[in-house]
């Protein structure tokens, strides 16, 4: 009819004009540089466009690989090569097999990258801990040491003064025996001498006596010397006087003596009964203390052991979690910039494959209006 034949001229007026001005608008929209939208057979036009892409997300992952200096990315970047070879090949879309392998290396390097931020919460815990249990064996160790080196101070004033009780002690025993011996000889000197002076005042004693009865007869047989008589009992008397006080001074002297030494006596045990108390006590206290000793020094030994067992731990963990060439935070950045590229990857697939599924169905739309 002419209302049909007038259609399809407009149809054909659309076609050329769509040809002529908005093929360039495809390419940019659709990504079909190579298709043609009136395209029957689309099957080897579809094949090219997703090899495109499939290249691309190839190449984008060998500069990845080559940037972050990987050897997984570029051995991912051979296997992606390998598979589009062998599918094409076999005449097969490489697409599922391609994007599985970008999305395989994707999640491996996320475990990666949480299995990495474990071991650094894991390390920074255990350099933590190692460092406090470091301060405080050290802190044990100085008070151990600083106790040791009290005691044993301690221990040696005590033995000091111990030695120097001993030397007293022993000075005190020896003035004790020179008083003692001393105080032999003036006891004997004393007796002896006062036996002959009370020999001496008794015999002035007689003498007077003989003499006094002498002179008081009144029936002397013969005229007596009043005068001289007088005087030897004067004589006497003066003398008997004399030998009286040096008696007494003699007995008092002795007297003295006695209380003196007996005084000193008692002294001197006083002393050495306070002294030999001293040398027991600060001799038993030594004891202890260097028991003490002993026994802190065993416990420091232990604590020594433990930090030692501290130091040995922490340098492994320190060469385990900081001795590495690379830093968390530098393998962090990399992990994320190799998820990146690899997500980046997947996109220019999945928008090519996108575009392509829209180029379909654009050039269905267009190859039935065609038929019209």
């Amino acid at each position: 009819t002419k209302s049909r034949g007038e259609e399809l001229k407009a149809l054909a007026e659309a076609k050329q004009v769509i040809k002529e001005s908005a093929g360039g608008a495809e390419d940019l929209s659709y990504g079909l540089n190579q298709v043609s939208l009136l395209q029957v057979n689309s099957g080897s036009t579809i094949t090219t466009s997703a090899a495109l892409a499939q290249f691309e997300a190839t190449r984008f992952i060998r500069d990845l690989a080559r940037k972050q200096s990987s050897p997984e990315l570029a051995q991912l970047a051979t296997r992606m090569d390998s598979v589009i070879r062998a599918s094409n090949n076999a005449g097969e879309d490489p697409f599922a097999k391609v994007k599985k392998l970008i999305q395989d290396m994707v999640e491996k390097l996320e475990k990666n990258a949480d299995g990495d931020a474990t071991q650094k919460a894991f390390c920074d815990k255990e350099l933590a801990e190692t460092s406090e249990k470091k301060t405080d064996k050290t802190s044990e160790m100085d008070k151990l040491s600083t106790s040791i080196d009290k005691m044993s101070a301690r221990s040696a004033q005590l033995k000091e003064e111990t030695a120097a009780l001993h030397k007293a002690l022993a000075e005190l025993a020896s003035s004790t025996a020179e008083m003692n011996k001393l105080r032999g000889v003036e006891k004997a000197a004393f007796t002896t001498n006062k036996a002959d002076m009370e020999q001496g005042l008794e015999g002035i004693k007689m003498a007077l006596k003989i003499l006094n009865e002498y002179y008081a007869k009144e029936d002397k047989a013969h005229s007596a010397g009043e005068g001289a008589g007088t005087s030897i009992i004067g004589l006497l008397e003066v003398v008997e006087s004399d030998f009286t006080k040096g008696v007494a001074e003699m007995s008092g002297a002795e007297e003295n003596a006695v209380s003196t030494y007996e005084e000193q006596t008692k002294e001197n045990a006083i002393e050495t009964a306070t002294k030999n108390q001293d040398v027991k006590y600060k001799t038993k206290e030594a004891a202890q203390l260097d028991q003490n000793v002993a026994e802190t020094t065993s416990d420091r030994a232990g604590v020594q052991a433990e930090m030692d067992a501290v130091l040995e731990y922490q340098k492994k963990i320190e060469e385990q979690c900081i001795a590495k060439a690379e830093s968390y935070g530098e393998r962090k950045a990399r992990f994320e910039a190799e998820l990146g590229g690899l997500r980046e990857a997947l996109r220019i697939l999945e928008s090519e494959t996108t575009l392509l599924q829209r180029g379909v169905v654009q050039k269905h739309f267009l190859i039935r209006v065609r038929r019209h």
